[in-house]
């Protein structure tokens, strides 16, 4: 039986990753607490690194081609850089404002990002016009979070 349409599938799976940001935030935030804020940032990415390591090489997981690495553009290796600076953000700013608010404030800058990027075709990825619903879903998320907030 498929409890999960073809359609719906990228979409819970899009919102288990949000449940597991959540987490990760929660948890990085936790661990910094000990260790240090940059401390956990660098101890995320090398366990981060260490399961990939065993998915890619061990469980040989990877779909892809790693020796076409120099074909990839400029820019789509700003990915990492950036990733830590999400972990180190993150972790930074649940401590001070909470899980839920700093969540709330993750979302909104993520689609209003988003739009913008899909808006102008960021990063070769296929140009999606913004639509005026787009805009006012972005004004009501807006809304919305600014009731989250505490």
């Amino acid at each position: 039986m498929n409890f999960i349409s073809q359609e719906m599938l990228p979409l819970v799976l899009a919102l288990i990753s949000g449940v597991l940001m959540a987490v990760q935030g929660s948890l990085n935030s936790a661990l910094s607490k000990v260790i240090g804020l940059l401390e956990a940032t660098f101890m995320v990415h090398i366990t981060g690194t260490i399961v990939v390591m065993l998915l890619l090489f061990i469980f040989k997981m990877g779909k892809g081609n790693l020796y076409v690495w120099p074909d990839a553009p400029w820019y789509s290796w700003l990915g990492g850089i950036i990733g830590v600076g999400i972990i180190y953000l993150v972790a930074a700013s649940i401590p001070s404002v909470g899980v839920a608010n700093a969540t709330t404030a993750i979302i909104v800058g993520q689609v209003l990002t988003a739009i913008i990027i899909d808006h102008f075709g960021g990063f070769g990825l296929e140009r999606i016009t913004c639509s005026p619903k787009q805009i006012l879903g972005l004004v009501l998320l807006a809304t919305g979070a600014k009731f989250l907030l505490k």
